[in-house]
């Protein structure tokens, strides 16, 4: 079986980890620690939140489904995951867990994890609701911005996805928040499609 290039707090202390980051030796991959010569990818990522999230039910979604795709930088702080409404399960305090309906073709397996695909995640993130405890705000956008100037999805293809959900709650908002943000983004996106 091969060895995980990931190291966590279960193979070694955290201050002995958090040195090593200090003299160079290691780079944090969310909640772990890997060689900087290990490439970032999405299924070190995937695994990597999947030590934190623990149980196999648990799906990744929203900033987390956005980090692993490499949308963003850095995790969120709790992670972020859903599970189907039917389904019960005991999260860490650092996981932040929303139930939703979550069909078979809006999630693949990365690292081990199951993640939400790109085009679902963007729709979750643009139907964030504007109050609550999760709020839309910056870190949803820039999340949404980084989904599409990777190339991870494309435009039309999240307006799609969106006009094919019909009635369902938030989704003209979503459309509004998209069309925003892209003017927003304008003369970046620019830089990267010529």
């Amino acid at each position: 079986m091969p060895r995980s290039p990931l190291l966590t707090s279960d193979d070694w202390p955290e201050s002995e980890l958090r040195a090593a980051v200090l003299a160079g030796e290691l780079v944090p991959v969310g909640p772990c620690w890997a060689s900087p010569a290990e490439p970032q990818t999405p299924e070190l990522r995937a695994a990597a939140a999947r030590w934190t999230l623990g149980d196999p039910r648990l799906i990744a979604g929203t900033r987390t489904a956005a980090w692993i795709w490499g949308a963003v930088s850095r995790p969120p702080s709790p992670l972020e995951a859903c599970v189907p409404p039917q389904v019960r399960v005991h999260v860490p305090p650092g996981v932040r867990l929303r139930e939703l309906v979550v069909g078979a073709d809006d999630v693949v397996h990365v690292g081990g994890l199951p993640v939400t695909l790109p085009a679902r995640t963007a729709l979750d993130l643009l139907r964030t609701p504007a109050n609550g405890e999760v709020r839309y705000g910056t870190a949803e956008s820039d999340a949404v911005l980084g989904l599409v100037v990777s190339g991870a999805v494309g435009v039309a293809e999240v307006l799609e996805r969106l006009s094919g959900l019909g009635t369902v709650p938030m989704v003209r908002q979503a459309e509004r928040r998209l069309r925003t943000l892209l003017r927003a983004a304008q003369p970046a996106l620019t830089r990267y499609t010529s």
